[in-house]
């Protein structure tokens, strides 16, 4: 109420109408003080002084400039008025106690309402699923310290390629579902507990042996047939469970792998597999079943060597195979790496834990340096490195292999201790009359190098085998046995991810023999990558040492044998 009146004061005493001298105009006053016009210091200060006119007014132009000065100043009184009333307002709003609201009333959804906002719900749920989903697959902690799936989990050398956005596990009409990675498969399942990739190794190979003699003569002067082939077969079936459970750091690799040629043996089916924890980039513990690291093949490079499954004849002689075990590999440095496994025996596979001894002391070990950085994977420069890229590798294998955890001489993937003129070792009788070995010791040293410069490969193995601390009836006149042998390849992208061309040859220098052979060839990948490969192959052999029914080679062949296949690794 006093602001009211005071209002009201201030409006009455601003309607008034300053004096106007004689001549009708305004007495206007000039002051730099605000608010002390009528003070005597400020007067002092600033004297009220008249300004004279130019000229002499009329009655009616008076009258309209002082209707328009009282019309400004009822302007500015209201504004300080409503002013004045709205802070009176709010200084008594304050003290009043609030008004509780109206309760709204309550509407009921109609059915189809509730049936939109359920499916809204539910939609956004299965958002939110899959995004923290992917946020726990692909954290950046987890990307920094778990290496990608390593080639014994699953083939692979392609960086991860993931679908187009209208292909993503996220469409809403669910016709797809997860990613395709090439050679890690298709992911069926992504959750925050883990994931699941479905992964398949198959090809189709036609196999020529015509061109072999009909038999051979090893070298204790006995005389052997051959078995030439021609045939069609579904070669190789692989399918591939892979991922992670609980953490990306625990993965597993669970498949099963046959191999058409050698139905109704032993280890025609396998169902295998292992599991792996990855600590950090230097340390990876793993248990299973996986192939011992002594040569370059065996390192989990499969199936990206140059021809479809199938190694050069000393690379096939010399190396380790599949076993059962426990192993560590990871980095030392960017550019060196390890791979220790300990074992039960040299070949694990149609080999049943009854015909094992209990010595446990299989150990083979890799080491990898690659100076410029980067080299691949596999063989040959499919990748095109646009700068040299070279790689230096060394391989230590020991084991106490007997007689009896030796596999059959046609199981599949087996690896046997054989003299280079392909007899096994432990064939009654070898060495004389009564003389049978039972148990022997076998060590193998292995180097390689490699280099790849734009769609250009060349690289070689040398390696250096033992066999000694022979145990049986009459092996005291038993010598110390040594071989070693090299084998080295070349290679050329004529057309770039396209048009591949190849050639080989490897040897054996024994004590019974001095085999060799020679290969030429040509891969095509017609949607350039290593997913789908069409692979034709010609070689030579000379007295092979090696051989059985699912690779194109056997024991004693000597001649031209042709062989083409087409493989699909997704």
């Amino acid at each position: 109420m006093a602001l009211t009146c005071f209002a009201r004061k201030v409006s009455g005493s601003l309607f008034s109408v300053p004096p106007l001298c004689l001549c009708g105009s305004l007495s206007l006053s000039k002051n730099n003080h605000r608010g002390t016009e009528n003070t005597e210091v400020a007067q002092r200060r600033s004297p009220i002084r008249d300004f004279p006119c130019k000229a002499a007014l009329t009655p009616s132009q008076v009258t309209v400039a002082t209707r328009r000065r009282g019309l400004l100043l009822r302007a500015a009184v209201l504004a300080v008025t409503v002013l004045i009333n709205n802070i009176v307002g709010v200084g008594q709003a304050e003290n009043l106690p609030p008004i509780a609201p109206k309760p709204a009333a309550a509407k009921t959804p109609k059915a189809d309402e509730r049936a939109e906002l359920l499916r809204i719900i539910r939609t956004l749920e299965e958002r939110i699923e899959k995004l923290e989903a992917a946020q726990t697959a692909n954290s950046a902690p987890a990307a920094a310290t778990v290496p990608a799936p390593t080639p014994e989990m699953s083939p692979a050398v392609e960086p991860v390629v993931e679908t187009p956005k209208n292909q993503a596990d996220d469409d809403d009409d669910g016709r797809s579902y997860g990613r395709y990675t090439p050679n890690f498969g298709f992911k069926v399942v992504n959750t925050e507990y883990g994931d699941l990739n479905i992964s398949v190794y198959t090809y189709a190979r036609y196999l020529n042996q015509l061109g072999l003699n009909a038999n051979y003569q090893d070298a204790f002067g006995n005389t052997k047939s051959v078995q030439e082939r021609q045939d069609f077969q579904l070669q190789k079936v692989q399918v591939k469970l892979l991922g992670w459970i609980y953490s990306p750091k625990f993965r597993y690799f669970i498949y099963t792998w046959t191999s058409n040629p050698t139905q109704g043996q032993g280890a025609q089916v396998v169902v295998a597999g292992n599991l792996n924890y990855t600590f950090n980039k230097y340390l990876t513990l793993a248990a299973g079943i996986t192939s011992l690291p002594g040569v370059r093949t065996t390192e989990g490079n499969f199936p990206f060597w140059l021809g479809v499954d199938s190694r050069h004849i000393a690379d096939e002689f010399f190396r380790p195979s599949y076993t059962s075990g426990v192993w560590a590999k990871g980095n030392i440095t960017k550019t060196l790496r390890y791979q220790a496994m300990l074992g039960n025996n040299l070949s694990t596979l149609g080999v049943s834990a009854a015909r094992l001894d209990n010595g446990f002391n299989t150990l083979a070990t890799a080491l990898i340096w690659t100076p410029t950085g980067e080299f691949g994977l596999g063989f040959g420069d499919f990748e095109n490195h646009k700068t040299l890229a070279t790689r230096f590798g060394a391989h230590f294998t020991r084991s106490d292999e007997n007689r009896e955890s030796q596999p059959n001489s046609d199981s599949f993937e087996n690896t046997q201790l054989r003299l280079s003129d392909g007899t096994v070792i432990f064939t009654p009788d070898l060495f004389g009359p009564g003389v049978t070995i039972t148990d022997a010791r076998y060590r193998m040293l292995d180097v390689d190098a490699g280099m790849k410069y734009r769609g250009f490969s060349l690289e070689g193995e040398y390696y250096w085998r033992w066999l000694d601390n022979f145990k049986g009836a009459g092996t005291e006149s038993v010598p110390r046995l040594f071989d070693h042998g090299f084998q080295l390849q070349g290679s050329a992208m004529v057309v770039p991810k396209t048009l591949q061309l190849y050639m080989g040859a490897s040897r054996i220098n024994g004590q019974f023999g001095d085999p060799w052979d020679f290969r030429s060839g040509v891969n095509w990948f017609p949607w350039k990558n290593k997913v789908v490969r069409w692979n034709t192959e010609w070689l030579y052999l000379r007295n092979s040492p090696v051989g059985y029914s699912s690779v194109p080679f056997v024991v004693g062949a000597r001649g031209n044998v042709f062989h083409s296949s087409l493989e699909l690794a997704f």
